[in-house]
């Protein structure tokens, strides 16, 4: 059975920083493509940033650009979100995903597996 379980959410003043854990187990984690996405209230999912299966490449949201950081631990089957100068507008629940292939790695509808998301709430 796969389970991605995401950790690390809370209130976090602006200007703050944050580290979102995503564990993964029950699949070959180094095989699989990870993204993160969030989802603010009344909005759609987005794509936030993802991770190659080595973690050499690096991919984000112009929204985050500069600020965010994904990274992988392949040999502890977890991805990392490193959020740095938080803005209000980053508040949201946020979901790591998993998807075998590449393939539009910014559409949520390309990955196979969700985690159940952790909740980043902003304050300024």
């Amino acid at each position: 059975q796969v389970q991605l379980v995401e950790s690390g959410g809370g209130l976090v003043q602006a200007g703050d920083s944050v580290r979102l854990s995503c564990a993964a187990s029950g699949l070959t984690f180094s095989v699989y493509f990870v993204g993160w996405f969030r989802q603010a209230p009344g909005t759609e999912r987005e794509f936030v940033a993802a991770v190659s299966r080595s973690g050499s490449g690096t991919f984000y949201a112009d929204s985050v650009k500069g600020r965010f950081t994904i990274s992988r631990d392949n040999a502890k089957n977890t991805v990392y979100l490193q959020m740095n100068s938080v803005k209000p507008e980053d508040r949201a629940v946020y979901y790591c995903a998993a998807q075998r292939s590449v393939y539009r790695i910014d559409n949520s509808r390309s990955y196979d597996y969700w985690g159940q998301g952790t909740q980043v709430t902003v304050s300024s």
